[in-house]
């Protein structure tokens, strides 16, 4: 995607890209293209992103499109390309529709409490939250909502939950409507996994002792990981 450069009032180029220009869900690596010259990769200078965390979107369009400038960690690889540099300007986006804000997320003894709001649609009676194992074809547990107009919470409790990675999402209109994950995207982190932790508990289930907790996925999906505890020796 090309933007304009224009003069700055400091005698520096600028370029914009307005909220009304649709940006595909990703990572965009920023470049300054001059003349016939080589692409130049942009480093970031200061940024004042409070404004991110401060704003809560309408959801009025049926979408959430979320934007963070962010620079990579030296030697963390992007989906589609090398390990970028320390320095280099990366945008993160996102486009939601509709979009299910993981808010407060509590972890309590055998099980975790997730309270979050809704944006792009409304929750109808019936509405549920599941939990999907990833990576195999096993049923999903279905968990009741408590709903306060576009607000919604739920319990899991990792006792019903085998070995593996299990991915939370919402049906706000019960089993015939859309299937939404559940993510944390409204605020100024690009990347929630090394940030925001949780702890882990112990729990016994019927496929024996298991180690279990929440985390965020490297898109900041919410998801449950349940590994299994070795055996004593």
């Amino acid at each position: 995607m090309g933007l304009p450069l224009a003069p700055a009032a400091d005698g520096r180029l600028r370029a914009a890209l307005p909220s009304t220009v649709p940006l595909p869900e990703g990572r965009w690596d920023a470049y300054a293209c001059v003349a016939d010259d080589e692409p130049l990769r942009l480093a970031p200078g200061a940024t004042d992103l409070r404004a991110l965390a401060a704003r809560i979107p309408s959801g009025s369009r049926g979408h959430v499109a979320v934007r963070i400038p962010y620079s990579p960690t030296l030697g963390i690889a992007r989906a589609g390309g090398p390990p970028s540099r320390q320095g280099d300007l990366t945008v993160r986006s996102w486009l939601r529709a509709p979009h299910a804000e993981a808010g407060d997320v509590r972890v309590q003894g055998a099980g975790m409490t997730v309270r979050g709001r809704l944006f792009g649609t409304g929750l109808a009676p019936g509405a549920c939250a599941e939990v999907r194992p990833r990576h195999s074809p096993g049923p999903a547990r279905r968990i009741e909502v408590a709903v306060d107009e576009n607000r919604f919470g739920f319990s899991v409790g990792y006792a019903a939950l085998g070995p593996g990675v299990w991915d939370l999402w919402l049906r706000p209109h019960g089993e015939s409507g859309p299937r939404v994950r559940i993510a944390r995207l409204l605020d100024d982190v690009a990347d929630k996994k090394p940030v925001f932790t949780y702890p882990r508990a112990r729990v016994d289930t019927s496929y024996g002792p298991v180690e279990a907790g929440p985390y965020h996925t490297r898109d900041n999906d919410l998801s449950v990981s349940v590994t299994a505890c070795p055996s004593p020796q």
